[in-house]
């Protein structure tokens, strides 16, 4: 199996076994392609107050990636973003100057070689190995540009590495079940919803309506993963903590935020697990989403009935009046039609009464 394979659903393996250096297809024209996400971080590593050229800072980072030992001939320049960070000249010394954003799309190179057995847990590892190695070499290493030094560190963020997003739930309720009365009720609890942002309204939208993301073709799109319990969808107004500044791409309006709970934890689980470390693409176009991906902390559907609106909450009261003045009526109308019978029983006797007399 070639580490480019692109996987569709109805090839029903699990995809908790999905391997990270596989593509998947999640129809509507779009499909998840893998990648590696390094958060970049840039220090002074001498006493020099000039100024910081970002574009020279870029190009030696780019030479160096491009040279031995890493040999990351295959990166773009479009892949690796750097931003210079304001206020140089009130900055500490030990206080970061420009923070960057590395994309590693190219992951054909991991694929089995001729003869070799392709495994899924065989590319899985052999992924996280390369992934380990590639943060060892590039973590602390000093760029000279023109006499100036910069250090320079990087992390792999919680939404690209998916052992890491897995802990995070599972610390998340190991805390809550510390501090729960009810242990048992609090150890079994686990996540079922994930949270989307930073992907385009357009790619989830009706023909009729293609600035809106639609609930119905949101829905048939995750269903790939799983049963779905609910579904909401909404504009993307405000960028996350972790999505990627040096892009600027979440823009209101042109992208959504999508919360999907799924009806079992193995749904989920498989979800993230794709989710996590992928970006996503539109069939016949070149632009590549690299959208951030969490679960969801905050219980927004179980809460969602408590964070309703004074208009949102009186038009429920108003409907549910409404729906109390028609049980009335219909309440009404059936004692009139109950009173109607018996007058007219009451009637029939009395009339049946007076024929007999009349005879005798």
């Amino acid at each position: 199996m070639s580490a480019t394979t692109t996987t569709t659903k109805t090839h029903r393996r699990p995809l908790s076994s999905l391997p990270p250096t596989e593509s998947l297809e999640i129809g509507h024209g779009l499909s998840l392609s893998p990648r590696v996400k390094l958060l970049l971080t840039f220090f002074r590593a001498d006493a020099t107050v000039r100024p910081l050229d970002d574009w020279k800072l870029k190009n030696a980072l780019l030479s160096f990636l491009r040279s031995p030992p890493l040999s990351l001939s295959h990166v773009p320049d479009d892949d690796l973003l750097l931003r210079r960070l304001p206020d140089l000249h009130k900055r500490k010394r030990d206080e970061a100057v420009a923070t960057g954003t590395l994309y590693i799309r190219d992951l054909s190179f991991l694929k089995p070689t001729d003869g070799e057995n392709g495994g899924e847990e065989m590319l899985r590892k052999r992924f996280l190995d390369w992934r380990k190695s590639v943060v060892e070499k590039l973590s602390g290493i000093e760029l000279n540009i023109e006499g100036v030094k910069f250090k320079m560190t990087l992390e792999i963020p919680v939404s690209g590495d998916f052992e890491k997003m897995k802990k995070s739930w599972e610390d998340f309720y190991a805390f809550k079940s510390n501090n729960s009365s009810n242990f048992m009720r609090s150890s079994e609890q686990k996540p079922d919803t994930i949270v989307i942002r930073g992907v385009p309204s357009r790619w989830f939208a009706e023909p009729l309506v293609p600035s809106k993301a639609s609930q119905m073709v949101t829905h048939t799109i995750f269903s790939v993963f799983g049963k779905i319990r609910n579904i909401n969808v909404s504009s993307d107004d405000n960028q996350s903590d972790e999505a990627d500044d040096t892009k600027g791409d979440l823009v209101s309006g042109l992208n959504c935020k999508i919360w999907v709970r799924f009806e079992t934890y193995d749904d989920f689980y498989g979800a993230m697990n794709v989710l996590c470390s992928r970006s996503m693409q539109k069939e016949g176009s070149r632009l590549k989403v690299d959208y951030d991906v969490t679960w969801d902390r905050d219980n927004f559907f179980r809460s969602s009935q408590q964070k309703l609106s004074q208009p949102q909450l009186k038009e429920r009261e108003r409907g549910r009046e409404m729906k109390r003045e028609r049980e009335r009526q219909r309440g009404s109308q059936h004692l009139l039609m109950e009173h109607s019978r018996n007058s007219n029983r009451l009637h029939a006797n009395f009339d049946n009464a007076r024929r007999k007399r009349f005879k005798d």
